[in-house]
């Protein structure tokens, strides 16, 4: 629907209404359509469609004001825009005037009008650079520190950034050894244009680091022929390397690693730079599995002591099944990381696979305490039931009457009236974002009670409300899950996990990629789904559609389980990864599922199967009054099955 048409439609709706309502309630739908008249006005710079007077006390009057005000800028003097920022502190509208006056301030070179309403270091590099701009002056010494940080980068700046790299450049301190820095950089990241702007920028001194740069551009395996000093004494070697060594392992990663061991000992490098080339040749020989880099790889995770390289070492020895190698690499984590549930199930695993019972159990029951995959796989090993720790909230009549005066609160109810959910959804979490762990807890109530599922779930995310399981997982939509649960006879509470893991029950999410609604379903798939249910293409818009987004995702689930014989586990990696990923998995699989799920090489698909799978958990123990007896997060069968070729219901 086109947005004129909108306004007119909700106009209408708002008239309507109004006929219907007593005096009071009339006023109030008079005042809320004369804020929205008057905010599409100062949205479209139309002062003179503006009444003040029929707007002055609506609880959004600030709205119109900033539009006004932001107008006004440059020109307005930082009393003003200070005035403003106190006069809404409670509002996202402080922050948005701060940095548009940054930014209209840096625009027209008024720095200390600027620095006067700045409140330390901008957001985004474009505000930055005026920040330092400003600071020029001021204090040179912090301009130079910060334009520094931002020109230390492989891409492009903002145009506001040209006035301060200039001058400190001019300064001399951006000089040619910073220069050379970001070419290598810009490089690196595939900027050729960026890389060959930042070289015609260098004198003479620099002639052998151009030509030794063409040369490796062309071959990067002439990283052993070419000068071992770069630049004024050598100044220029260890990031030539370095940013060489970035797009030679990529491409090679066995002739990388030859190469780095011919030209690493004896050599003079910066640290970081070092750190990053071992990062880089361990990385990618663990990912394409080079065996007979095994020994090198293990000499330098020691020193290198990631935590991400640890768990691709130990995922590999999972694949293995080389227990002693599991519990060594797994020692070698950091001891926050070391007792995450997951890393001390397979540690009991590992155990109990050397005959090392009691040790196995006490890992298991460490694992089992956590409300996770595999804490409740931990659990079940036990044959206990699974730790949701549910924290059950209880808010009493008389605050619930005291936030629904909140003024955050009574904004965000206008805003939704006016048919503003994008304002709307702005200041609530940014309240939520301030808010302590009391009044966290009072607006998630408040939003359960308004049925705001999408911004309750946001809310215990802002709020950090990890336990309280009623409120992360609402009972949104209930009924047409469990209606088209069985319907499609795909479990309900799975739906329900994948709808909560996809949108967090947003029904009108839009990802990146472009799947939309509350299961995220892609354009083509909703279209060829609706066309065989007979339903036809629900287009773009009409997918968003809760009822029918469910459906269509509940009939592609069971197409996806009809594929892997039931397998649920099987069936929700194919709906985040795609069927045809899952069936090359499986053909390469180990057979136990736990080590299935080890061996998905996307992380995000690891952590989506263990995320579905145990938020069906939440939910069914949610519905049996938050108790998980008799709740189990697999079947027999999805336990015992192998997880190989044989789950491929064509075979």
């Amino acid at each position: 629907m086109q947005p004129r048409c909108l306004a007119r439609r909700v106009g209408f709706l708002l008239t309507a209404l109004a006929l219907s309502l007593p005096l009071g309630a009339t006023q109030a739908q008079t005042h809320d359509r004369a804020l929205q008249d008057a905010l599409q006005a100062a949205r479209n710079k139309e002062w003179h469609k503006i009444d003040q007077s029929a707007i002055d006390g609506h609880i959004l009057a600030g709205y119109v004001d900033y539009h006004r005000l932001r107008d006004q800028l440059p020109q307005v003097e930082p009393g003003r825009i200070h005035a403003f920022i106190q006069r809404h502190r409670d509002s996202p509208l402080a922050e948005w005037m701060r940095g548009q006056a940054i930014s209209r301030y840096g625009d027209a070179g008024r720095y200390q009008s600027l620095l006067a309403v700045a409140d330390g270091v901008p957001d985004g590099a474009e505000r930055q650079c005026h920040y330092y701009t400003a600071l020029l002056g001021p204090d040179p010494q912090q301009a130079a520190s910060g334009g520094r940080d931002l020109w230390n980068v492989g891409h492009s700046q903002p145009t506001a950034c040209d006035s301060l790299f200039n001058t400190l450049r001019a300064q001399g301190n951006i000089g040619e050894d910073e220069i050379w820095e970001r070419q290598m950089l810009a490089w690196q990241a595939g900027e050729t244009g960026l890389a060959g702007y930042l070289g015609r920028l260098l004198g003479s001194r620099w002639e052998n680091g151009r030509a030794a740069m063409e040369l490796l551009q062309r071959d990067f395996s002439a990283i052993t022929r070419i000068p071992r000093c770069i630049g004024p004494e050598c100044r220029g070697s260890s990031s030539l390397l370095a940013a060489a060594m970035h797009g030679f392992t990529r491409a090679d990663t066995e002739a990388a690693l030859e190469a780095w061991r011919t030209l690493e000992p004896g050599l003079v490098i910066d640290p970081d730079h070092r750190e990053a080339i071992e990062h880089d040749l361990a990385f990618y020989s663990m990912v394409r599995d080079i065996r007979h880099h095994r020994g090198w790889v293990d000499e330098a995770l020691p020193r290198l002591a990631d935590d991400d390289l640890l768990e691709l070492r130990i995922r590999g020895a999972l694949a293995e099944r080389d227990w002693e190698d599991v519990i060594h690499w797994m020692s070698q984590l950091s001891p926050d990381n070391r007792d995450d549930s997951r890393w001390q199930y397979w540690l009991a695993r590992a155990r109990e696979q050397l005959g090392q019972d009691a040790q196995a159990r006490e890992a298991y029951a460490r694992a089992a305490a956590d409300r996770s995959f595999f804490g409740f796989a931990a659990a079940d090993r036990l044959g206990q039931p699974y730790a949701l720790n549910l924290e059950r909230n209880g808010i009493d009549d008389q605050t619930r009457a005291r936030v629904a005066r909140w003024p955050v609160v009574e904004r965000t109810e206008a805003l939704l009236r006016i048919d503003e959910p994008g304002l709307a959804a702005s200041e609530w979490y940014a309240a939520v974002s301030r808010a302590d762990p009391q009044d966290a807890r009072a607006l998630a109530d408040y939003a359960e009670r308004r049925r705001w599922h999408a911004k309750l779930v946001q809310t215990t995310i802002a709020g950090r409300l990890w336990d309280a399981l009623d409120w992360r997982f609402p009972e949104a939509y209930r009924d047409h899950f469990l209606h088209w649960g069985e319907r499609t006879n795909v479990d309900p509470y799975l739906l329900m996990g994948i709808a909560r893991r996809e949108s967090a029950y947003n029904p009108e999410a839009l990802s990146p990629a472009g799947a939309r609604g509350l299961m995220q379903l892609m354009p083509g798939t909703a279209s060829q789904l609706g066309q065989r249910l007979g339903v036809g293409d629900p287009g773009p818009y009409g997918v968003l559609d809760p009822e029918l987004n469910i459906r269509l995702g509940s009939t592609y689930m069971r197409e996806m389980l009809d594929r892997y014989s039931g397998n649920r586990l099987a069936a929700a990696a194919a709906y985040n990864a795609g069927p045809g990923r899952v069936d090359r998995w499986l053909r390469d699989a180990p057979q136990e599922f736990d080590l299935f799920v080890e061996s998905i090489p996307f992380r995000e698909t690891r952590n989506y199967v263990q995320a579905v799978l145990s938020y069906r958990v939440i939910f069914e123990s949610l519905a049996n009054g938050g108790n998980s007896e008799g709740v189990s997060m697999l079947s027999p069968m999805e336990k015992a099955v192998r997880y190989d070729r044989s789950l491929l219901a064509s075979n």
